[in-house]
């Protein structure tokens, strides 16, 4: 096989010049020319790397407020012609036409002008790059002959094959930088479509409208990591992340066996469920559902309190909460098999103590704000806000003669909270900072608050009962009645409410509506 072709001349025109100084300085050492653009070039001289201008590839001067500067013959037909092409190698000569061999682009940054609160229609227009999506494009299109670097990230390897190669790159390598450089432009594309379909042509003005559904949904996820299998083990996966740096997606595992794909599942659900408190809180997930979730002044306290709940259905569960791992919390949580701790952070106390259990996965989380929930259905995919909306004092209507004393009214917010990330039917019943019986995923609500009660294994009179929905029939108050639980919160909204009502005054319980349903399927 022959040896690569050197690179004998680059353009370089970036945004994000990250790098870039070193990177030049590099291919500068191997002979390379280098022509740039404005403040790529700017930044070259200054930092004493030797520069041509585009002005003077082209014989044309940079123009239209920097509107036009690469858009030009010698530059793209320096880039697309065939080197093993006669006809092409005769048309750049006559034309003089010389070779670009490496195109080192990154685009405007679009996405960060429209984030930007306020931000104006013309400002927003102006970050949408022309020239540097059809310079990468270009490149990306004659592969063969022509290196595209799109990201600051593959600098440090493409200078090192340089180096080993004698100034010139493989056609592998080649390629996987063309994959990577169309993946590029198809999310800058994407994400500019998705904006400008919420400018408005009546009044250009841009509005963030995020309670509107977009039209066309366009998603850009690159894969993080390939999974052993997925829900079971004669299906394939693997998780993908939208750069974001923030999320279940991009957390940072510190310890432990590979995440499984139900690993993650029920990540999720514990970092969700303990982003609900602001007081130290840990939730034990089993399956997605909580077995136990419970607050305290320290993270220790809140494991110990949310393990007593159902500490048989605890063992191989997954945990999450919402304070960095202290020794403490570590020195109680290794005395339990667990699959994966997912937490802000890990003291190195915490870390030395819970290194000893190395199949154990120790996740950092940082929180994200989500804004939709997706949910595959076949031919097409339902999309809705993510179900955050937090309880209002405003919501809370005592509907029975007896109102909650503050003591059970502490708890009924506690059990809502917890009850929200329960699969319907669910029925939770709590005290003060603790569940005490979760009754989860069942097709009728009397048959949640029979099995919440039934999976109990602290005392359940004097608790509190959540119900995720309102109770079609007062049977489900009877049965919570029967369990010793005290008072109940539910959304209302049930044709047979006054029925449900005069069952709670009958059996003495204090009952909240919230107006707030919360069905998780």
């Amino acid at each position: 096989m022959p040896a690569p072709a050197k690179i004998q001349r680059a353009i370089l025109s970036v945004t994000d010049k990250t790098g870039l100084v070193d990177f030049a300085r590099k291919l500068t050492a191997m002979g390379v020319e280098l022509i740039s653009t404005g403040g790529t070039a700017k930044l070259l001289r200054d930092s004493g790397v030797a520069v041509k201008d585009i002005s003077d590839l082209t014989g044309f001067p940079e123009m239209l407020d920097g509107r036009v500067k690469t858009l030009h013959p010698k530059v793209h037909g320096g880039v697309l012609y065939r080197r093993d092409n006669p006809a092409h190698r005769s048309a750049v000569a006559e034309h003089g036409i010389a070779p670009i061999d490496m195109v080192v682009v990154n685009l405007y940054a679009f996405e960060k002008t429209a984030a930007k609160p306020g931000v104006g229609f013309e400002e927003l227009i102006e970050n949408i790059d022309i020239g540097g999506p059809s310079m990468i494009r270009s490149a990306a299109k004659n592969f063969h002959d022509v290196a595209v670097v799109t990201s600051p990230s593959d600098y440090a390897s493409i200078a090192d094959e340089l180096a080993r190669s004698e100034g010139g790159l493989s056609l592998a390598t080649k390629w996987r930088l063309a994959q990577k450089a169309f993946a590029t432009t198809a999310a800058y594309d994407s994400a500019i479509a998705s904006t400008l379909e919420r400018v408005p042509a009546d009044s250009f003005q841009v509005s963030a409208q995020a309670e509107v559904f977009p039209p066309t949904l366009r998603f850009t996820f690159h894969k993080t990591l390939d999974l052993r299998y997925g829900e079971n083990p004669h299906q394939k996966a693997a998780m993908y992340s939208d750069g974001s740096g923030v999320g279940v997606a991009n957390a940072r595992q510190l310890q432990g066996k590979e995440l499984s794909y139900n690993n993650i599942v029920d990540l999720q659900a514990a970092w969700d469920l303990a982003q609900e408190f602001d007081e130290p809180v840990c939730a034990i997930i089993k399956h997605t559902n909580p077995c136990g979730t419970a607050t305290g002044k320290t993270l220790a306290e809140a494991y110990k309190r949310a393990l007593e709940c159902d500490p048989v259905s605890a063992f191989g569960g997954v945990i999450g909460v919402n304070r960095p791992i202290d020794a403490e919390a570590a020195e109680e949580m290794h005395k339990l098999f667990l699959e994966v701790i997912a937490a802000p952070g890990f003291d190195e106390a915490a870390k030395a103590k819970l290194v000893s259990k190395k199949n154990l996965r120790l996740v950092e989380v940082i929180p994200a704000n989500q804004k939709w929930a997706f949910k595959n259905v076949s031919g097409g995919l339902l999309v809705q806000d993510a179900d955050v909306r937090p309880l209002q004092d405003a919501d809370l209507k005592v509907v029975t003669r007896r109102p909650p004393t503050p003591e059970e009214t502490r708890a009924l917010l506690f059990g809502w909270k917890v009850c929200k990330h329960v699969k319907s039917n669910a029925i939770v019943y709590a005290r003060d900072g603790q569940t005490v019986g979760v009754g989860a995923g069942q097709m009728s609500r009397v048959d949640a608050a029979k099995i919440g009660a039934m999976k109990a294994q602290l005392p359940l009179k004097g608790t509190v009962a959540a119900s995720d929905a309102f109770f079609p029939f007062p049977d489900g108050v009877e049965e919570i009645a029967k369990a010793g639980a005290t008072a109940i919160i539910q959304p209302g909204g049930s044709q047979r409410d006054p029925e449900v009502i005069e069952a709670a005054d009958r059996l003495g319980l204090a009952m909240l509506f919230t107006g707030v349903r919360h069905f998780r399927h």
